[in-house]
């Protein structure tokens, strides 16, 4: 029986909405087979979309670079499955609306699939046969992005600057966000993948001192992350820190506040205070790619809630329609009211099930109407009633609801001088306004609307 742990580490702000992590937390991870087709976006990370680099009827194996970019801010995309390129074409993004898409059939006679490799890292495992510089080359061409939702080349965070040194790497097990498990999962079945991961990231960037931070509701995960260090003789460079649990604890901003009581600038990034904040997931798959040569083709995905079948944590190929994952977890128990990428907090409502998994989706949420009820994801909206709870709980001490009203009247202007770029898009000013008003949906459509004429995503 796991030991209760309590620890004190926080940041200002934050709430503690229902965590219906137990849907999913003791499914361990299965593995899908390949779909009969994937659809591989080239726009998965922050920075350059990628340009094919293959053409209509081109065979590709597993593995393959289809698509890259020469942008230093970027990162290449891969065929996870062995087959024919079908088609390139606008599909469904969950983000720019359409993207282009690389279409490949799947070969069944010559696709084998793919297995994680979790058996091939170990305590004794050597890091220093590696250097660097290599490190962040392989890194690169193997795709790896922030697989925590951000989707930032991990290459641009790792390799070192001059101007901007780093002398800490802050390892990100949080996971605040309700429902979704796949990177405490990770830290208790893939232990010794995701350390050789920390441990890569920590020797091409340069650094010497490592804090992995874990909520104080995951003590197996905190247990078998201590126990790892410690059997690797790496207690002397790597902290395990255990955080409150509160969500957005998970932010990276709000994490190197519960560590260091320090300030990342508005609008600023970690390097600039000497740290580098990498997420679980992106450290398993680092590993995978530097011990084994497997470019990013697959992640895990929590697949939860209670409107379908067969809720759980799946090792799924990039690419995978959202259509095909719910057929293999068993196909919906009910209607569901609402299908949500991602979680309820933080991730976004979708009609369109032909969307791709992607680098960056940690996880598929399934809502019945009972379910939505139930946890107030749906409410009726009244007039603000001024009582300033938004301002009390957001994490970045900003006013949600000015910037809201001034979203609608369509004052972008406005907006931005309530630093409305600065907010995280957290959730808490929605989740604790007794007037149900969606503040942080009107914020998102600000930045939107904001992008669009600046020329910076299309129409």
């Amino acid at each position: 029986m796991a030991i209760e742990i309590k620890s004190k580490l926080t940041f200002p702000g934050g709430v503690h909405p229902p965590e219906y992590k137990e849907i999913t937390e003791n499914c361990a991870i299965e593995v899908m087979p390949s779909p009969k087709q994937v659809s591989v976006l080239l726009g998965q990370h922050i920075g350059a979309i990628c340009k094919p680099t293959v053409a209509k009827r081109d065979k590709v194996q597993a593995g393959q670079i289809v698509g890259d970019s020469d942008a230093f801010v970027s990162a290449p995309v891969h065929t996870p499955v062995t087959g024919t390129v079908k088609d390139i074409s606008l599909q469904s993004h969950p983000v720019l609306g359409r993207a282009l898409a690389i279409l490949i059939e799947t070969d069944p006679e010559n696709d084998s699939g793919k297995s994680p490799s979790p058996d091939r890292f170990d305590k004794d495992y050597d890091i220093q046969q590696y250097s660097s510089e290599q490190i962040c080359e392989i890194t690169r061409k193997a795709g790896i992005i922030g697989m925590g939702g951000a989707g930032f080349p991990t290459r641009v965070k790792i390799e070192p600057n001059p101007r901007l040194p780093k002398d800490l790497l802050i390892i990100n097990g949080c996971e605040c966000e309700p429902f979704i498990t796949c990177d405490y999962r990770l830290m208790v079945e893939w232990t010794w993948q995701v350390l050789t991961g920390i441990r890569l990231a920590a020797k091409a960037a340069r650094i010497e001192r490592i804090k992995i931070g874990i909520e104080d509701n995951k003590p197996d995960a905190i247990e078998a992350m201590r126990q790892s260090v410690n059997e690797s003789g790496q207690a002397d460079k790597i902290e395990v820190v255990v955080v409150r649990t509160k969500y957005p604890q998970g932010g990276e901003r709000q994490l190197i506040r519960s560590l260091l009581r320090k300030h990342v600038p508005s609008g600023g990034i970690p390097p600039m205070i000497g740290v580098c904040v990498l997420n679980i997931a992106t450290c398993a798959a680092l590993a995978e790619a530097v011990v084994c040569g497997a470019p990013l083709t697959h992640r895990v995905v929590t697949v939860t809630g209670n409107a379908i079948d067969r809720p759980g944590n799946y090792y799924v190929p990039i690419g995978t329609t959202i259509a095909d994952l719910i057929d293999f977890c068993g196909g919906l128990t009910e209607r569901a009211a609402k299908v949500v990428l991602g979680g309820p907090m933080m991730g976004f409502a979708i009609a369109d099930l032909s969307r791709p998994i992607t680098k960056t989706c940690g996880a598929l949420t399934f809502l019945s109407q009972e379910m939505i009820t139930k946890a107030k994801y749906d409410r009726r909206v009244t007039p603000c009633i001024r009582c300033g709870r938004c301002l009390t709980v957001c994490p970045e001490n900003l006013n949600p609801t000015k910037i809201a009203h001034a979203v609608k009247k369509n004052r972008l202007d406005l907006a931005e001088q309530y630093y409305m770029s600065a907010c995280i898009e957290c959730g808490c000013c929605s989740f604790i306004c007794p007037a149900n008003i969606e503040l942080t949906g009107y914020i998102k459509t600000g930045k939107i609307l904001q992008a669009r004429a600046k020329k910076k995503i299309p129409e």
